[in-house]
């Protein structure tokens, strides 16, 4: 009988690695990893703050566009061969944006925040207290990382983005239109799309619609979902408005559409913002809509209470002010008690429902 790696390794111990995920359903333990240096902290204590929120951002952002925009440009330069169903379509595409907005969280949020779209870092500032000064670097950051995925995939597509190209040319089509090689990077309307007002309603609700998922998934006082199930929430909230209106034209995401739209303004043409006056829709409308989406969640479905409660949060004015508060809420709910009795009585209830003595002088 074949012995188990365990066994081999003649120390009844799981060697460190993937292991470490199934440590708790295990009864051995894991082989402890090396001990930190002293050099090693040192080296991470100098790193500059900013500078790690800058690269968590943008390495986001990658993770985000990078396996989205391949499985568009799969699909895209693949749709003429006879087989083309097996490259895909608008549903793998909204599964790539999906798993890699999750891996985006996953990976990088807990350095930065995981903000990864500017109208979210500017819905931090606006509603959540998110320092001013950091918005315009964190911004960049942001279009910065979608560029580089832009440049990237460029470049690992190379010989067949050129065909497509050629082809393309020699049909007698421009490079920048919707199915064209542009459209690899970022979004263009049909050509029957001509109603700018449309597609900004368009883009602006389904902006809308991610940032109030956005907002309810962190939420501490929101019960349904868990920090390890929110990336995956989050990135079904992007897939579901790509399987549903990705044929309508829509962006999502400024810091997404902006930076690849550069990259296809470099590569295919400075058409790639000025084709059909479009391009103004896909790159600012978010931050509107976004705005919109997270005020509506804060007036109208924040809890501040209850996320105090949990400990996420504090008043303002410390204990004395969350006490002041839960007994003016009290006062207010014993007065529209006796209110409502009182009318009661008024209107011929039975005396069992009139307040009694004692309840009038609580």
């Amino acid at each position: 009988m074949t012995s188990s790696p365990v066994h081999r390794l003649r120390t009844n111990d799981l060697e460190l690695g993937a292991t470490e995920a199934v440590q708790q359903h295990l009864s051995r333990h894991v082989v402890a990893a090396k001990p930190v240096s002293q050099r090693k902290l040192d080296f991470e204590h100098a790193r500059p703050r900013w500078l790690r929120e800058c690269m968590a951002e943008a390495t986001g952002v990658f993770f985000y566009v990078f396996p989205g925009i391949a499985c568009i440009t799969s699909f895209t330069i693949n749709a003429a061969q006879p087989d083309a169903a097996a490259y895909g379509g608008t549903f793998q595409i909204g599964w790539g944006f999906a798993i890699g907005v999750a891996f985006a969280i996953i990976t990088c949020a807990s350095t930065s925040g995981g903000h990864f779209n500017p109208a979210i870092t500017i819905s931090f500032a606006v509603w959540q207290g998110f320092p001013w000064r950091k918005v315009p670097y964190y911004i960049f950051s942001q279009i910065f990382g979608s560029f580089m995925a832009g440049m990237l995939l460029m470049g690992m597509y190379w010989p067949e983005i050129q065909e497509f190209k050629a082809a393309t040319l020699a049909a007698g089509k421009p490079l920048v239109f919707n199915g064209g090689p542009a459209s690899i990077l970022c979004t263009f309307p049909n050509p029957n799309q001509t109603n700018l007002g449309f597609l900004f309603m368009t883009e602006f609700f389904v902006d809308s619609y991610i940032g109030i998922v956005i907002w309810a998934c962190l939420d501490p006082a929101n019960p349904f979902v868990s920090a390890s199930g929110a990336p995956f929430a989050i990135g079904l909230a992007f897939a579901t408005m790509v399987w549903g209106f990705g044929d309508d034209a829509i962006a999502a995401n400024l810091a997404r559409d902006l930076g690849t739209r550069i990259v296809a303004a470099i590569f295919f043409g400075g058409e790639a913002f000025s084709y059909m006056h479009y391009s103004w829709i896909a790159i600012l409308t978010s931050v509107p809509a976004t705005l919109f989406a997270t005020g509506y969640y804060e007036f109208l479905m924040r809890d501040s209470l209850t996320t105090i409660g949990k400990g996420h949060a504090v008043h303002e004015e410390g204990h004395e002010g969350l006490h002041r508060h839960i007994a003016k809420c009290e006062e207010a709910m014993e007065t529209g008690t006796l209110n409502m009795l009182s009318k009661r009585q008024g209107n011929g209830s039975s005396d069992e429902y009139a307040p009694s003595k004692e309840s009038r002088h609580l």
